[in-house]
């Protein structure tokens, strides 16, 4: 909350989150991206006005925040109002897919849009609550990315094959293996945006407490409050058919002592 706290150094290099707790265990997806530069170029865009030492291009970064992530925000101009909707999407290599509906805002508008509808993502994940002495330095660590580029709609059929396997994996690897592909009337209602990673930039908040040095003595607790997410015991449908083992991905997923 405050506008003085410090740089963020880069993820760390034991495995953990940057709020100091274990990052959740999950598997790299399938998606890999193409030989290229290790880095994105900043753009005005992309190079934030606060905090700009926070801010990092490095692909690995970027391409782990979004892989970790389930939900991003997409934002778009609608009849000269913003809106922002929150929804699924995947990573494969260098693009970016967004799940949605024939009917929804942002399909419709890709489709009539010449060429394409203009777009900012977003995806952010908090580590910890930093609490200060003060509520002025009140902060939060978080690793978050920004997209920015114009969407289109994808109407080639291996592409979009592809796009909808990568976002059932994308929620849980090796899921679209082992469901029933979409029929034809089931691909007739979704609708798949592409948008590719150009114009990307991450920032990060890890570290401590950044208090006025004044403020140290005061009698407040201060620190870190880290924040976990993990996966639990799985709960099978009351209809699955007897017999049916949990399948070794997802069983590989919940820690053993979940179970």
């Amino acid at each position: 909350m405050g506008t003085q706290e410090p740089a963020a150094p880069g993820p760390r290099a034991d495995g953990t989150a940057p709020g100091g707790h274990p990052a959740p265990a999950r598997p790299p997806r399938a998606g890999t991206a193409p030989p290229g530069p290790a880095a994105y170029t900043p753009t005005d865009r992309t190079v934030p006005s606060r905090s700009p030492g926070r801010a990092s291009y490095d692909r690995e970064v970027v391409h782990a925040i979004l892989d970790e992530g389930y939900v991003c925000h997409l934002g778009f101009v609608r009849d000269g109002a913003p809106v922002v909707l929150p929804t699924l999407y995947a990573r494969v290599g260098e693009r970016l897919y967004v799940h949605g509906s024939t009917g929804s805002r942002p399909l419709l508008m890709t489709g009539r849009a010449d060429p394409g509808l203009p777009v900012c993502l977003t995806v952010t994940h908090v580590d910890a609550l930093v609490l200060a002495r003060s509520g002025f330095h009140h902060s939060v660590n978080y690793r978050s990315v920004m997209v920015h580029g114009t969407a289109h709609e994808v109407t080639d059929p291996e592409e979009r094959n592809v796009a909808l396997d990568a976002l059932v994996d994308h929620a849980v690897p090796g899921r679209s293996a082992d469901c029933r592909p979409a029929d034809r009337r089931e691909l007739a209602a979704t609708a798949v945006i592409r948008l590719d990673l150009d114009e990307v930039s991450a920032k990060l908040r890890t570290g401590g407490v950044n208090d006025e040095p004044e403020d140290y003595g005061l009698p407040h607790w201060a620190g870190l409050l880290p924040l976990r997410k993990g996966y639990g015991t799985p709960v099978p449908d009351p209809r699955l058919a007897p017999g049916t083992p949990v399948p070794d991905y997802l069983a590989a997923l919940v820690p053993s002592d979940v179970n």
